[in-house]
């Protein structure tokens, strides 16, 4: 992508600018709260039988398989069942810091590798959590957030 600088240069030097052929990129933000300490959030995140229940699975397709190793370089594997295929979520964790924050590297099917960071800050009745999900073509954005609010609720189902 061009930053703002190289197109002010361009258009300063009388030339044209040429459409960006890359897919435009883009951040989801999702943020929730819960009536539960930031502790008991960050482990469901991070306890296979627990993450099983809510973390890239739905009552409709729950998680067939889970493997989670918490620690920075440790990695994760949630198998959904979708008909007769399977769907692997996959990915690295980059940084854990209990109880507020968990950094990975996600690999899908529908957007490749991307970066996830989960923000989990005490409040007054519990916990708020902020996920950002980078970077997603412009396209998926949507449907992206869609799938963390989802899974945000879910979570919240099962805290309570």
């Amino acid at each position: 992508m061009r930053s703002l600088s190289d197109t002010s240069r361009a258009h300063a030097a009388g030339g044209t600018q040429k459409a960006d052929a890359r897919p435009a990129l883009r951040a989801v933000r999702v943020t929730q709260r819960y009536r539960v300490t930031p502790s008991r959030v960050f482990d469901a995140w991070v306890d296979p039988d627990t993450a099983a229940r809510w973390l890239f699975a739905t009552a409709s397709h729950p998680a067939a398989r889970v493997s989670i190793d918490a620690r920075a370089g440790g990695s994760f594997s949630f198998v959904e069942r979708r008909g007769r295929g399977e769907i692997e979520y996959a990915g690295e964790y980059l940084e854990l810091s209990p109880p507020r924050r968990l950094v990975f590297v996600l690999s899908e099917p529908a957007n490749g590798r991307t970066r996830v960071s989960v923000e989990i800050v005490p409040v007054r009745s519990g916990s708020e959590v902020t996920v950002v999900h980078e970077p997603l073509p412009a396209e998926q954005a949507g449907l992206v957030e869609g799938r963390w609010s989802g899974m945000l609720y879910g979570l919240g189902t099962l805290l309570r």
